[in-house]
């Protein structure tokens, strides 16, 4: 069986530090993550992320039981990072991203983006402003969830982060879309990138 994060060799597999192309003319360091869609806890749901050395960096994990609206995004050691929550009777999908357990004013809300004239968005990443002021779009996500090939895009369009499948170990099995890389731009935070991969995973997953 195809160990999730083998410690040999790998082929095309960057290191948690390389020259990822942003676009066509230039390439920056990103962080490369491999994440698992699995909690490694019984009985729950989740992900389970690891860095290049295959230390657990990030952690969700879901009693079956427990309410599913709400999801808590965990460092390796279990510490609260980021609570989403789904938004209870609200026009279409909608989610709140919150700091650590807080329960007061989100950072950020997400909804599902349904858009014949704009199929390639997925969701979209306002910034929660105080008062009557119109809501900032932050982020942007594009492309296909379920063909774990995405891209994050900040409000200038320039790439942040991404989602890709994870390449075989040299003579093992492929692996399947379970398991894939989240490449994060120095630009973006790591938390808040797997921030979207929850989200998406929420949205689109089956």
């Amino acid at each position: 069986m195809t160990k999730v994060y083998p410690k040999v060799a790998r082929v095309s597999e960057p290191s948690e530090r390389q020259k990822e192309s942003t676009d066509g003319n230039h390439s920056a360091a990103a962080v490369v993550l491999t994440v698992w869609k699995k909690s490694l806890l019984p009985n729950c749901n989740g992900f389970t992320v690891f860095n290049s050395q295959g230390s657990l960096l990030f952690r969700v994990d879901n009693y079956i039981a427990r309410n599913k609206d709400e999801i808590l995004l965990m460092d390796g050691a279990g510490r609260p990072l980021l609570t989403i929550r789904h938004k209870r009777l609200s026009f279409g999908e909608n989610w709140l991203v919150y700091e650590g357990e807080a329960s007061g004013k989100p950072l950020f809300t997400a909804k599902k983006h349904v858009n014949i004239l704009n199929k390639r968005c997925l969701t979209q990443l306002l910034r929660c402003e105080d008062g009557h002021k119109k809501k900032e779009v932050a982020y942007e996500v594009e492309g296909s969830y379920s063909q774990r090939c995405c891209a994050v895009f900040d409000n200038k369009r320039r790439k942040v982060a991404e989602i890709k499948k994870k390449e075989a170990v040299a003579g093992g099995v492929a692996f399947g879309a379970d398991i894939f890389r989240l490449i994060v731009r120095p630009d973006m935070d790591t938390t808040l990138a797997m921030a979207f991969v929850i989200l998406l995973d929420q949205m689109f997953g089956s």
